[in-house]
């Protein structure tokens, strides 16, 4: 598939510049010789092919598609809704990035950041100010009997002392239970917390969901040691050399048991950052250990995904699925990897209203490649200084039909 895309990127390009040279114009390049593409009557009428011979870029796109093309994978979000209890909305408290949930005697369970306070942006004391609402966090943790009334149970990972690789913020947090032990995964920060600072990854592990946690001494992860700043001012778009995808921060992480191996997903961000035609260059990696403490080893073919945001990734069908959002040419699609790697795009979807996904781990899985998306939580801006937890619903979609059309 990789193979002929490439050819047909490549034959699109040479047909155009031929176009440019001869000035003729779009409608002209076919008269450019080119290699017959066999096309066959189902082809022609599923597509809706008016002329065979004449062949649009768009048609010649559309013929790379799967012939199993279906909608097993396109589903819509529903409306957001908020918490009750201690997760409700609560003046001066930022509470966001919620973990996946998961249900341990009898009561579900998800981690979150929490923060107090406005933030004041790199132009105030970033010394004893907060940057970001997910700057001077800790990871705390609630329960609920039912997903919807939640109680705030306390910290789970407190920020390190000062000095340490966590001593500023501890943030955007992942669960994964694997041998009736527990870890959690998240981002860290060490102070200052400037323009150029270096995100990392830490992990914690406890033998209950209630804790206590043992933190790692060192990160698990870090970014690529091979870009060059341009100057000493705080500018994070000068450099002389930008570097792997995830020279600047690591973000996001997400630890999934794999064939036998621990999978660490997670975000990358690139020094010199651009907006594309996609929007941020945004990319995903991963890391793969044989245990889950690690060492994690970044994966050669990294990056796995040109586009997306936070990561959300599960298990279906032998394979791992992941829902791309907000920034890069693929956007706001659900992707499929046969081996964990190698990511093909299994349908596009209507902007997703929900940030930072929370799973939900207690789904079946394998009954639909979409279920575990039928329930979870996520968070939304109440403002520009404090973020909330709500819950999301999302459907399948397999019909459109007219107002006042019955359904048979």
């Amino acid at each position: 598939m990789i193979r002929k895309n490439i050819i047909l990127c490549g034959l699109t390009c040479v047909l155009l510049i031929t176009a440019c040279k001869n000035n003729t114009s779009v409608e002209n390049t076919a008269e450019v010789t080119e290699p017959k593409i066999e096309i066959t009557p189902e082809q022609i009428d599923e597509l809706g092919i008016s002329n065979p011979d004449s062949l649009s870029a768009a048609t010649k796109r559309a013929l790379q598609w799967p012939k199993d093309l279906g909608n097993d994978w396109f589903i819509q979000f529903s409306n957001l809704k908020p918490l009750k209890g201690d997760l409700a909305y609560e003046e001066g408290v930022v509470r966001r990035d919620p973990s996946a949930v998961i249900k341990e005697n009898g009561k579900f369970y998800v981690w979150y950041s929490k923060s107090i306070g406005p933030s004041q942006g790199f132009g105030g004391d970033i010394e004893n100010e907060k940057v970001f609402p997910w700057d001077r966090c800790d990871i705390w943790y609630a329960t609920s009997e039912d997903g919807e009334t939640w109680k705030e149970e306390g910290i789970a990972v407190a920020r390190g002392e000062k000095g340490a690789y966590d001593d500023r913020s501890v943030f955007t947090v992942e669960i994964m239970k694997y041998e009736d032990k527990y870890y959690l995964s998240y981002q860290t920060v060490k102070s200052p917390y400037n323009v150029r600072v270096k995100n990392q990854v830490g992990l914690a592990w406890s033998d209950s969901p209630n804790g206590p946690w043992t933190k790692s001494e060192e990160p698990i992860l870090s970014p690529a040691d091979n870009g060059v700043w341009k100057g000493e001012e705080q500018d994070r778009f000068a450099v002389e050399k930008k570097g792997d995808f995830d020279s600047h921060k690591v973000h996001d992480p997400c630890i999934l048991p794999y064939k036998g191996k621990f999978y660490l997903y997670y975000k990358g961000e690139q020094m010199g950052e651009k907006i594309t035609f996609g929007g941020r260059q945004i990319r995903h990696g991963v890391a793969i250990a044989d245990n889950p403490l690690g060492p994690y080893v970044k994966s050669s073919y990294n990056p796995i995904s040109n586009s997306g945001h936070e990561i959300c990734v599960w298990s279906y069908n032998g394979g791992i699925a992941s829902l791309i959002t907000t920034d890069g040419p693929e956007k706001n699609t659900i992707q499929w990897s046969p081996d964990g790697i190698n990511f093909e795009i299994k349908s596009v979807i209507p902007g997703v209203p929900a940030h930072a996904i929370g799973l939900n781990r207690t789904a079946d899985t394998e009954k639909e490649p979409t279920e575990i998306l039928r329930w979870g939580l996520t968070h939304i801006y109440n403002s520009g200084d404090y973020q909330s937890i709500m819950s999301f619903t999302s459907a399948r979609k397999t019909t459109h039909k007219a107002k006042g059309v019955k359904s048979k």
